[in-house]
């Protein structure tokens, strides 16, 4: 897929992976709106990228999506790409009293249910242009569950199995559907996971190489470890993840 001259709506791009993808697509020669529920966050960082369009949206809001789904169609209607990158994450363990139902429903509803809605909003519009593309942020924990995340694994593996189906109901448009699966990254909700992080910045380079190169399924870091370990063995792969001997 072409890599410039795009015109490409990010959310949740105020900071972490959201940020580093725009400023790299920027940079290639494409049109990029940023969006995000914190206005000030939005303009902090548009003024370090230079030349995007803002728009504020909570995309767990049907208003909020209606709104910029009407300015998309009337200010952007050549948009041709959606990058859904917003995400939520808790930290706790199913052992523990620590209201695991309130934390599924806020992780679901960010990770899941709001790219699913925006998403079927927006394909009319990208189902219209020659060359148009959904790329979806999941990660290493759809494949492989991780204790110390239950059931942000659980929200993202919902948003993989929709990523796969999307593509194949897709397969004769002209929108490609991609999934993106990084392992830890260095973002705010992951600074107090003591563990090896990802740079942001090394996540956008490898989505905007492998969206290049038509690569549906980027796996980035050592979740292509885990995804070959698991063909092999999802006992063995769930093991070494979460320190199982």
């Amino acid at each position: 897929m072409k890599s410039k001259n795009n015109t490409i709506l990010i959310t949740g791009a105020g900071s972490g992976i959201g940020f580093e993808t725009a400023k790299l697509l920027v940079e290639k020669g494409n049109k990029v709106i940023i969006t995000g529920r914190n206005l000030e966050k939005l303009e902090a960082a548009a003024k370090r990228l230079g030349n995007v369009a803002v728009i504020q949206c909570d995309i767990t809001s049907e208003s909020d999506v209606n709104n910029l789904v009407r300015r998309i169609r009337s200010e952007y209607h050549d948009l041709n790409i959606l990058i859904n990158n917003s995400g939520a994450a808790f930290g706790y363990s199913l052992a523990e009293d620590a209201d695991a139902y309130t934390s599924a429903l806020k992780e679901m509803e960010v990770n899941y249910l709001a790219p699913v809605r925006l998403t079927e909003k927006l394909l009319p519009l990208l189902k219209n242009k020659a060359e148009a593309a959904v790329i979806n942020i999941t990660s290493v924990v759809a494949i492989v569950p991780w204790a110390v995340m239950p059931t942000y694994s659980a929200s993202k593996a919902a948003l993989q199995s929709y990523t796969r189906l999307l593509r194949l109901s897709l397969v004769k448009s002209s929108v490609k559907v991609f999934e993106v699966l990084p392992p830890l990254v260095d973002t705010e909700f992951s600074k107090n996971i003591p563990v090896d992080k990802l740079a942001p910045s090394a996540v956008a380079d490898a989505i905007v190489s492998g969206v290049a190169e038509d690569k549906f399924e980027i796996r980035i870091g050592f979740t292509d470890h885990f995804y070959n370990v698991n063909k092999e063995s999802p006992e063995k792969a769930f093991n070494a993840l979460n320190g199982v001997s």
